[in-house]
């Protein structure tokens, strides 16, 4: 009896632990290199454990929009720093600095955005400065 009743409280103990294992690491982003954006904002997708910012850019090459997909922190931590769900409408024309993803697709990580007034905004889960400012 002793036995099983130890094996149901393994069992029902991993079940809080597996949560935790699913948050994901941020290996995916090159945090050796920045990579800056100016474009136009498709949407703000303000949801959690993060939120995403989309942007339509310019390619160089082609003059083609590409869309850009930019990870944030969660909503708690973004509003900590002042962004809304509304700071950024589809159509406002911004600046970003991001670590771009390491396969080299279209989307990395916010280090700052420059909204369409100049104020500086970051990346809410960052530290040092997770308001973007200098």
């Amino acid at each position: 009896m002793k036995a099983r009743a130890l094996g149901l409280l393994v069992v029902a103990g991993s079940l809080f632990v597996l949560p935790a294992a699913a948050h994901h690491s941020f290996a995916m982003f090159d945090n050796q290199k920045v990579v800056q954006l100016n474009g136009t904002v498709k949407e703000l997708e303000w949801v959690n454990p993060h939120s995403w910012l989309r942007i339509m850019v310019e390619n160089e090459t082609t003059h083609q929009q590409q869309q850009w997909s930019i990870e944030l922190a969660s909503t708690g931590q973004q509003a900590r720093i002042g962004w809304t769900p509304t700071i950024v409408k589809p159509g406002d024309k911004i600046a970003v600095e991001i670590n771009p993803l390491r396969d080299g697709t279209r989307g990395g990580t916010l280090l700052n955005i420059t909204l369409p007034d100049g104020t500086k905004l970051g990346h809410g889960g960052q530290r040092g400065n997770p308001r973007g400012n200098n």
